[in-house]
């Protein structure tokens, strides 16, 4: 699914930090990582979710919709100027202030030129121990989509997004050759060092198993560091159609990681393996249920 003019071999990077108190600060620091993964030659770029604050959504706490901004906001103006200066594709995470009362986790596809390529905003959206994100934010409303970029068709999914088979086949139905996964995911304090690899062990192999079911790159960018309750496990990495993990970051540093993907093996990975070609679309209508039995 190589697309016309681009070429074989893309370079994404993947930008993997340490939140702090200071927004501007976290400004900083990830364009700083974004220039770094330019200079390494990526021509597309992820940042992990919700980069430019730490991660609020640990207690519900009205006052934390003051950090919610347009998606035509001075972070989007500022990233978009980046991209164009750099000629490179961004994905670009958002607490985004949709109206009066309505915010959404959104993730902003900025083009090589600066414009606006798409507006993904994240479908599902949990209640768990620390993540009490339906305080925060409504769901999307915009459904599963790929967009056409400069380096070819993409499509973006957020954090808990990544537990979705779903997702990640309408996504790659719409033409996505590469799914990213802007990430805040972490141990919370109290479990064991075995629940811990457990769970990361669940989050790598889930999408993985996107990649190889849909015969797409998978690529997740996560948050590092410790955040009040929450020890962001990072290990931001790549996989190729077949699965394989082709790089990845660190569960406790900093890092930008840029990887060489060969696009070739969209297609030939789906000819090995066709699953797309073998679904049984006439069988699947109760998958629209909330369940069967």
């Amino acid at each position: 699914m190589k697309t016309p003019g681009s070429p074989r071999s893309l370079k994404l990077g993947l930008v993997q930090l340490a939140a702090s108190d200071d927004p501007q600060a976290n400004l900083k620091h990830t364009e700083d990582a974004v220039r770094q993964a330019a200079a390494q030659g990526a021509r597309l770029v992820c940042l992990q979710e919700l980069f430019r604050t730490r991660y609020f959504a640990q207690v519900e706490d009205a006052e934390r919709f003051d950090l919610a901004e347009p998606a035509t906001g001075p972070t989007a103006q500022r990233f978009a100027e980046l991209a164009r200066e750099l000629g490179c594709v961004l994905i670009l995470p958002l607490f985004e202030r949709r109206a009066p009362g309505v915010y959404h986790n959104s993730a902003l596809v900025l083009d090589a030129d600066g414009s606006t390529a798409g507006l993904y905003r994240k479908m599902h959206i949990p209640d768990d121990p620390l993540y009490y994100e339906k305080f925060y934010f409504s769901p999307g409303d915009n459904g599963f989509f790929a967009v056409d970029t400069a380096v070819g068709r993409i499509g973006v999914l957020i954090c808990w997004d990544q537990w979705f088979p779903e997702a990640a086949r309408l996504t790659a139905l719409d033409g996505a050759e590469i799914l990213f996964y802007p990430t805040a995911i972490g141990w919370l304090d109290g479990e064991s060092d075995a629940e811990n690899h457990a769970q990361r062990d669940a989050w790598l192999t889930a999408q993985r198993a996107h990649a190889i079911a849909n015969g797409v790159f998978v690529a997740a960018a996560n948050r590092v560091g410790r955040e009040e309750r929450l020890q962001f496990w990072g290990s931001s990495f790549v996989a190729d159609p077949q699965g394989i993990v082709l790089a990845q970051a660190s569960d406790r540093e900093e890092a930008v990681l840029v990887v060489d993907c060969d696009r070739r093996r969209v297609e030939q990975l789906r000819r090995e393996w066709p699953f797309l070609r073998d679904r049984r679309i006439d069988a699947y209508g109760d998958l629209l249920a909330r369940y069967r039995r």
